[in-house]
């Protein structure tokens, strides 16, 4: 994590979301932007949940892992996400661990400052009451994809959501990714999920070699998942 020490650029990013009328002017001073690079971690589930960020750029991973070490990837985000509003809410550790897939940039304020001014602030309840239940209606639409989508409308959909971003400006990207992870994530078995990415290679919308996945045809991708995308 890098803290980037530029008002203007923190302020292009509050007016260019249109946020930055929910924050109190007390609080507007102690609003940071951070970045931070491809595979970082944001947070970790299980540490004392200290700050609350907004996405503003880029694209991130949240994923839990069980006390066996097992892990399960529950949601890619892209701009506008909070990360931390749950947790600074209920006053609880953090949840999910949060890394970045691409290079991120957050706007960042310290849980203490919330506290201190933002607590009884409408703007700002009423801003993170939207963000909560947006969550919760996205976790319903993706339940709700996982049982009514076939396999293959499913990784397509995951291919791109871990590959790309709007940053993106290149049409190929090679990826490792866990295919018992990809399986978790869309609600499948391990081996009919090779037997997709078998029959993606065939049709020359993937290639994969050693454990990586080079998506070779994102159009094809993108027509087999139709609007359906993890986000």
């Amino acid at each position: 994590m890098k803290e980037i020490k530029d008002r203007e650029l923190l302020n292009h990013y509050l007016h260019f979301h249109q946020i930055d009328n929910i924050f109190p002017e007390q609080l507007i001073p102690h609003l940071s932007l951070y970045s931070f690079d491809q595979g970082e971690l944001i947070c970790s589930q299980g540490d004392t949940s200290q700050f609350l960020y907004v996405l503003v750029k880029g694209k991130v991973k949240i994923y839990n892992t069980s006390a066996e070490g097992k892990t399960l990837i529950l949601s890619f985000k892209t701009p506008l996400e909070v990360i931390g509003d749950i947790e600074y809410v209920r006053g609880i550790e953090i949840i999910n661990t949060v890394e970045a897939i691409s290079s991120v940039c957050m706007i960042g304020v310290q849980q203490r400052w919330l506290k201190k001014y933002g607590k009884d602030y409408a703007p700002l309840l009423q801003f993170l009451l939207e963000i909560i239940t947006l969550k919760f209606y996205l976790k319903s639409n993706s339940m709700s994809f996982n049982l009514m989508y076939p396999v293959e409308v499913r990784l397509a959909s995951y291919l791109l959501s871990v590959s790309f971003d709007e940053t993106d400006s290149l049409n190929n990207r090679q990826l490792k990714i866990s295919i018992k992870d990809a399986a978790n994530f869309i609600g499948t078995s391990y081996r009919h999920l090779n037997r997709v990415i078998q029959q993606f290679c065939t049709e020359g919308f993937i290639e994969r070699n050693k454990g990586f996945i080079l998506v070779k045809d994102r159009v094809g991708l993108s027509a087999l998942a139709g609007h359906n995308i993890y986000e």
